[in-house]
C-alpha cells in the first residue's frame, strides 16, 4: 500500500490518514489471525469437553440464521431503514427473480455440507493437523478456477501448490503414528473419518467458492443479497439435514440442547467470520491475507500444545513449514506481464471470503480506504 496512493475520491491522503490506514492494515492482520485460529480451536475445544454435546447440525442452522439476519440488517441500513423499500427489494430479488435465486441452490447445498463436515473433521482430528490439512482448499480452489473460470496461474503459484501438497502429505505421514497410539488408548476419535471429512470439505469448498464467484461475475446483485439467498437455502437444507441425522434426538431434547456460552461463541464466530473478514480485508492486501493464514497455523499449533497436549515433532514441523511457505507464496502478486485473461478475477483461495467479497456494494457500506491494492 503506497503512501502516496489516492483515495477513492481522487484526493491524496494526508500524513495522518496514511498513518491511520497503516495501523488499520496491521489491526486487520491481527483480526484475521485471531478469527482463523480461534474458530478451529474453539470448535475443537467444545467438541472434546465432557458432558452433553450439542447437535452440530443445529449449530450449522443457527449460524445460517444469524448470517441471514446480519445481511438483512445491512441491506436495511443501505436502504436508510426504509422498511417498505427493503421489503419490496427483497421480494423482487428473492421471489420474483426466482430463476436467479435458484442458481444459489447448488453452492448453498455444498456450503451446508462443508459446514457440517468441518465439525466432523475437527471432532476427529487435532486442531493443528486440521488447520494444516484444510489448506488443501487452496489447491482445490486453484484447480477449479483454472477449469471453470479459465484463470491462469503463475509459475510461483504452481510451485506453491506442489509444496502445499507435499507439506500436507508429510503431516499425514507424521500423524499415522499418532493415529495408532490413539487407537491403542481407546480414544473415541476416528482419524480416518476426520481425514475423509476434511478432504471432502476442501473439495466442496473449492468448487462452491469458484461456482459462487462465477455467479457473482454474471450478476449485478449485491453480495449481501447473494448471502441472503444463500442463507435461505442454507437454512432450509440445514434443517433437512438436522431432521435426517438428528431428528429424533432434537425432538426429545430440544434444538438448543447442550448449548453453552462457549458453543454460542463458536456459532457467532462461524456466522460472522466471513463478514468480518470482508470488512477487515478492506484495509489489507492479498499478501497480508496469506501471511495471516500462515500465522494462524502457527498460533493453532502453539495453542494446541497447551490446550490439547498436542505433540510436535520434526516431521510435523517440516510439513507445516512447507504449508505455511506455500500459502504465503501463493498469495504473492503476479509479476508484471503475467496478466489474467479478460474477465478473470483474482485467484484468491479463501472460499469463506468469496461469499462476502468482490462487490461494489461493499464500498457503499464501508468507508473508502486510501489505497486499493486489494486483489479481491
Amino acid at each position: 500500500m503506497a503512501a502516496g496512493s489516492s483515495t477513492g475520491t481522487g484526493e491524496v491522503p494526508t500524513r495522518s490518514q496514511t498513518e491511520a490506514n497503516r495501523k488499520l492494515k496491521y489491526i486487520s492482520l491481527a483480526i484475521l489471525v485471531v478469527q482463523n485460529a480461534s474458530l478451529i480451536l474453539s470448535i475443537r475445544y467444545v467438541r472434546t469437553l465432557p458432558g452433553d454435546r450439542f447437535f452440530t447440525t443445529s449449530a450449522v442452522v443457527m449460524a445460517e440464521v444469524l448470517k441471514v439476519t446480519t445481511c438483512l440488517l445491512i441491506i436495511l441500513l443501505q436502504k436508510r431503514f426504509n422498511v417498505k423499500e427493503t421489503a419490496c427489494f427483497l421480494l423482487d430479488s428473492v421471489v420474483f427473480q426466482y430463476k436467479d435465486t435458484l442458481k444459489l441452490a447448488v453452492p448453498s447445498l455444498i456450503y451446508t455440507l462443508q459446514n457440517n463436515l468441518q465439525y466432523v473433521a475437527i471432532s476427529n482430528l487435532p486442531a493443528a493437523t486440521f488447520q494444516v490439512t484444510y489448506q488443501l482448499k487452496i489447491l482445490t480452489t486453484a484447480l477449479f478456477s483454472v477449469l471453470m473460470l479459465r484463470k491462469s496461474l503463475s509459475r510461483v503459484q504452481w510451485v506453491s501448490l506442489l509444496l502445499l501438497f507435499a507439506g500436507v502429505a508429510i503431516v499425514q505421514v507424521q500423524q499415522e503414528g499418532n493415529k495408532e497410539a490413539a487407537v491403542a488408548d481407546g480414544s473415541s476419535q476416528n482419524y480416518s473419518v476426520g481425514l475423509v471429512a476434511v478432504v471432502v470439505s476442501c473439495l466442496s469448498s473449492g468448487f462452491a467458492g469458484v461456482y459462487f464467484e462465477r455467479i457473482l461475475k454474471g450478476s449485478a446483485a449485491s453480495v449481501w443479497m447473494r448471502n441472503v439467498q444463500l442463507g435461505v437455502f442454507g437454512t432450509a437444507l440445514g434443517l433437512l439435514g438436522m431432521w435426517w441425522n438428528d431428528g429424533g434426538a432434537v425432538a426429545r431434547r430440544g434444538f438448543l440442547f447442550g448449548y453453552t456460552g462457549m458453543v454460542w461463541c463458536v456459532i457467532l464466530n462461524q456466522a460472522f467470520g466471513g463478514l468480518l473478514v470482508a470488512v477487515v480485508v478492506k484495509y489489507a492486501d492479498n499478501i497480508l491475507k496469506g501471511f495471516a493464514t500462515s500465522f494462524s497455523i502457527i498460533v493453532s499449533t502453539v495453542m494446541s500444545i497447551y490446550l490439547f497436549s498436542f505433540h510436535v515433532d520434526l516431521l510435523f514441523t517440516a510439513g507445516a513449514g512447507l504449508v505455511i511457505g506455500a500459502v504465503y507464496m501463493y498469495s504473492l502478486p503476479k509479476a508484471p506481464g503475467a496478466a489474467l485473461p479478460p474477465g478473470a478475477a483474482s485467484s484468491s483461495p479463501a472460499p469463506q471470503t468469496l461469499r462476502t467479497e468482490g462487490s461494489g456494494q461493499m464500498e457503499a457500506f464501508l468507508p473508502k480506504a486510501p489505497a486499493t491494492s486489494d486483489t479481491d
